[in-house]
């Protein structure tokens, strides 16, 4: 059985959150975990790398939405907004396998803008470092150890 990445597992049990582990079949597609995991694509939360004025930064929404560069530079007012290659960052997560990246970027230092969608759920999926792992844990939990410095421009990610 595979471990959840280290760095996450450290984070969450130094924050005193409860989480459920999920081993599930290999896949490399949010909508592919959701469905191993159970889990309704609105409830799943996928972490994207994209580069604002060529600089990394990480989107989190549910698994069945897309990431719009151009809706998200608009609303940055301007900045040229672009999805990243994993040629670009796949050195930041040095703990997880390629594609399967936590949405916890604060963990990675990137700064994080998260769907107002995944806040209507009251617990969200999402993988753990590894295509064969996932946890499940309360919205309000994820929200609480993401900091506060991402919330006031959540907004800014509408995607779909």
């Amino acid at each position: 059985m595979t471990e959840i990445a280290r760095r996450l597992r450290a984070f969450l049990e130094q924050n005193g959150v409860e989480y459920e582990r999920i081993h599930h079949q290999r896949d490399f597609t949010a909508m592919e975990t959701a469905a191993h995991t159970h889990t309704p694509g609105k409830q799943f939360a996928k972490a994207v790398i994209v580069k604002i004025a060529g600089e990394c930064a990480m989107a989190v929404l549910p698994s069945h939405h897309v990431v719009d560069p151009e809706r998200m530079g608009s609303a940055l007012g301007g900045s040229q907004v672009e999805l990243a290659s994993e040629d670009e960052f796949g050195g930041l997560c040095p703990d997880c396998e390629e594609g399967a990246i936590p949405p916890f970027g604060n963990l990675y230092g990137l700064e994080v803008f998260v769907s107002p969608e995944l806040a209507e759920n009251e617990r969200i999926t999402c993988v753990a470092g590894h295509h064969a792992e996932a946890i499940r844990l309360a919205y309000r939990d994820f929200d609480r150890i993401r900091g506060p410095e991402g919330r006031r421009r959540d907004h800014l990610l509408n995607g779909r």
